[in-house]
């Protein structure tokens, strides 16, 4: 009888203990989930923030499109320095920490790529723009004055041009390269290594749920960044030291640059501190034995049973060391189907890439829409499209239990479709916008063979003009003027934003000029044809982006899906310095 009651108070302590281990577990986990939530959301918060910034970070330094995609590129050079090593090394270290000091850095990184800001002068969006933008500036755009010596002038217009240009001649970009680099180190442990920690951990089947929801919450990310991009694109870069009154363009002319530097510092403090939360995780779970899972945890046919036992026993025999990781990488490179998977994951990539990275600037540039417009709009459009696309592709590949063929299928057929709804977009271009001197002869009736050395006018030749400066206005028969000089404009009148310009002889309305002619600052805006291409344009972007976001969570089991337990954080990471390297540094 004694024995009996010692038994049973054994087996009520073990079943407690085992309850104990499965609420433990429970939390672990889902503090775990959530930490790498809001790391993935600051991640996506900072991507979003810089390639929305490009636009305004190649007028801020004058720089080039080439250069920016230098920029742009420097965060995959930075993951790939580290990102091999991570995935393998870091799987069999303290994940937890190892995302918590990726995190840390990528918060640091974030933050120096603003600083930029704080030691650089005024921007100065004009030849003629005041060293201080608070002085009167409207009175220095210069109009036609025939036949007057204009040699003071002149000299004053090289003064100011010499300062303008050592300014934006600087290499001050060169620490936003280095930010950026520094963020792409900071993030390099987050994806594969949180990624191998929910399918390890994660209840048997249940990985591709946990990881569609993940990737549906990081949209909230983009979603705040297209948010903080707007607002930030609406305040001058300079807010807080010049006099806001005295600045003579808006947020919709091509030289306006916003506050983007706010939107570092604020993805730089959100991604420290979401950092902290992986300093007090546990190294790994104590899983409940009943939780143990196989080493696939989907359902696979007899065939790939048999495979992946094959490998697991491959993988028992791979040490930590320099000469096990070489063995570890060899044995990812000689699976046909990681392989075959890597290919095409590689080709689809590197026809998105420069998509993403150049979206907001051809928006800009084709359909006339300002950088807060079209970052609100993106917002607005992917977020919830992404999302809800995500969170659908998980559902169904949980909900119908594909096997690692099944998830294939579903994967191609997703992206067929959005391919086939890419090539709408090449009936959706605008013509080029009319721009005298660029695109027309100055007096705007004759197209020209190329923007190069066109030739001065009957309208202006008499104006003595500096043909370098960038003053735009539009006129009544829909042209653009380079400039109220080279437009033959003889006189002004109003201040700051609200400054017209009057008898402009290059300007012809139905084919008759008239000297009561008058033309405001700004270009002249898209055509209503554009503009209804716009509209069918974003359409097609929101089936385009629901398509693609189907086959994202399809995309990833396949990458770790293919190969064993041991290594699917190494696999993980050689897919993403495999697509840096030949998919994104290329663009």
């Amino acid at each position: 009888m004694m024995d009996q009651n010692q038994h049973l108070s054994k087996t009520a302590e073990a079943q407690h203990s085992e309850k104990r281990k499965t609420r433990n577990y429970c939390n672990g986990f889902k503090m775990f989930l959530a930490a790498l939530s809001l790391s993935f959301i600051s991640k996506a918060l900072s991507a979003i923030i810089m390639k929305s910034s490009i636009t305004q970070i190649e007028r801020r330094f004058d720089i080039s499109s080439s250069t920016v995609g230098l920029i742009d590129g420097s965060f995959e050079m930075g993951n790939l320095l580290v990102i091999v090593f991570v995935s393998y090394f870091g799987a069999k270290l303290h994940r937890p920490k190892l995302i918590g000091i990726g995190c840390f850095t990528m918060g640091i990184g974030s933050i120096l790529t603003a600083l930029p800001h704080f030691f650089m002068g005024y921007y100065r969006y004009s030849k003629d723009t005041p060293i201080n933008p608070s002085e009167n500036s409207t009175s220095s755009l210069s109009t036609c004055l025939i036949n007057q010596n204009l040699s003071l002038n002149r000299t004053s217009l090289e003064i100011v041009g010499k300062g303008w240009e050592k300014e934006s001649g600087s290499h001050m970009w060169i620490y936003i390269l280095l930010g950026n680099m520094l963020r792409g180190i900071g993030e390099t442990p987050i994806t594969p290594l949180g990624i191998s920690y929910i399918d390890d951990f994660a209840k048997e089947g249940h990985s591709s749920f946990y990881l569609g929801n993940l990737f549906a919450v990081t949209m909230i990310g983009p979603i705040v960044g297209f948010l903080l991009v707007s607002l930030f694109s609406k305040m001058y870069v300079d807010i807080g030291y010049v006099d806001l009154s005295t600045i003579r363009i808006t947020p919709k002319d091509s030289r306006w640059v916003g506050a983007w530097w706010l939107g570092f510092l604020v993805a730089g403090l959100i991604s420290i501190i979401s950092s902290i939360p992986f300093f007090f995780l546990p190294k790994n779970l104590d899983k409940p034995k009943k939780e143990k899972k196989a080493s696939v945890s989907l359902p696979v046919q007899n065939e790939e049973k048999s495979q992946m036992a094959h490998l697991t026993k491959q993988g028992q025999n791979v040490s930590g060391t320099v000469a096990g990781f070489f063995q570890s990488l060899k044995n990812i490179l000689t699976n046909p189907l990681y392989v075959i998977t890597l290919f095409l994951t590689l080709l689809q990539a590197s026809s998105h890439i420069g998509i993403i990275t150049y979206v907001f600037k051809y928006v800009e540039q084709q359909y006339g829409q300002s950088a807060s417009e079209t970052s609100i709009l993106f917002g607005f459009i992917t977020i919830p499209t992404f999302a809800s696309g995500m969170f659908t592709g998980g559902y169904i590949i949980k909900k119908f239990k594909f096997t690692l063929v099944g998830i294939a299928k579903f994967s191609f057929c997703s992206h067929m479709l959005s391919f086939l709804f890419h090539l709408l977009n090449f009936a959706l271009i605008c013509e080029n916008k009319s721009v005298a001197g660029l695109t027309l002869t100055y007096d705007g009736n004759n197209p020209v063979a190329s923007h190069i050395s066109v030739p001065l006018s009957y309208c202006n030749s008499d104006c003595n003009c500096d043909q370098s400066q960038w003053e735009p206005l539009c006129g009544d028969n829909g042209i653009t003027y380079i400039s109220p000089c080279l437009a033959g404009c003889k006189s002004s009148s109003g201040s700051k934003k609200s400054v017209m310009f009057h008898n402009c002889s290059c300007v012809e309305v139905n084919g008759f000029q008239s000297r009561n002619n008058s033309m405001k600052l700004g270009e002249c805006p898209k055509n209503d044809q554009c503009t209804r291409k716009f509209y069918v344009y974003i359409v097609v972007q929101i089936f385009i982006f629901f398509s693609s976001a189907l086959g994202s969570t399809s995309n990833i089991m396949l990458v770790f899906k293919n190969v064993e337990p041991e290594l699917k954080s190494l696999a993980m990471g050689f897919h993403s310095l495999t697509i840096r390297t030949l998919g994104m540094i290329n663009t």
